[in-house]
């Protein structure tokens, strides 16, 4: 089984306070090998208030936090009863698991707070060697130009018959030689 994004509704405001929760109770019960990280999405918000501006971090969706984790009924069991937590997005209740949230949509939303849905774009970094796993220069190398978390995407030069060219590909195609 593979990892995979999930919803978590939990009470409002308490988000943060359901997210060290869980933490614990993945670490404290050994299951750190299928819930892997528990993230409450927020964004920089600029509030002007009597003519000064504030920098303030806003929850993007309040009462919702996002889980990395293998769907199984032990990790499953373990997030619906960690104290807060209300239920999951996506499952019809009566004992349904949910349906996990499309690398996309995490994208959109792990890209906007500058975080990664992969591991690799969290240690990749300019002039690193990578090798293209998918797409038409599949089993290429070449060597990192540019990064843009936001998009998921990277720029790399590659050797086309004997001339350095740039291509712009997605996280998700490429991995670290």
């Amino acid at each position: 089984m593979q990892k995979e994004w999930y919803v978590v509704n939990t009470y409002s405001g308490h988000e943060n306070k359901v997210k060290e929760k869980l933490e614990m109770r993945a670490s404290s019960m050994g299951m750190e090998d299928y819930i892997y990280r528990v993230v409450v999405p927020e964004q920089k918000v600029i509030k002007d208030k009597d003519g000064v501006s504030k920098e303030k971090m806003e929850k993007m969706f309040p009462g919702y936090i996002l889980v990395e984790m293998v769907m199984n009924d032990e990790a499953w069991f373990i997030v619906r009863n960690t104290p807060g937590v209300t239920g999951f997005i996506g499952s019809s209740g009566k004992g349904a698991k949910p349906f996990p949230l499309t690398p996309q949509e995490v994208d959109k939303i792990l890209g906007s707070m500058g975080m990664s849905r992969l591991e690799i774009g969290n240690s990749l970094n300019v002039d690193d060697m990578v090798k293209v796993v998918n797409g038409p220069f599949a089993n290429m190398f070449g060597k990192v130009r540019t990064i843009d978390m936001e998009n998921q995407k990277v720029e790399v030069a590659l050797d086309l018959f004997g001339q350095e060219t740039i291509v712009e590909l997605a996280l998700t195609e490429i991995e670290v030689a």
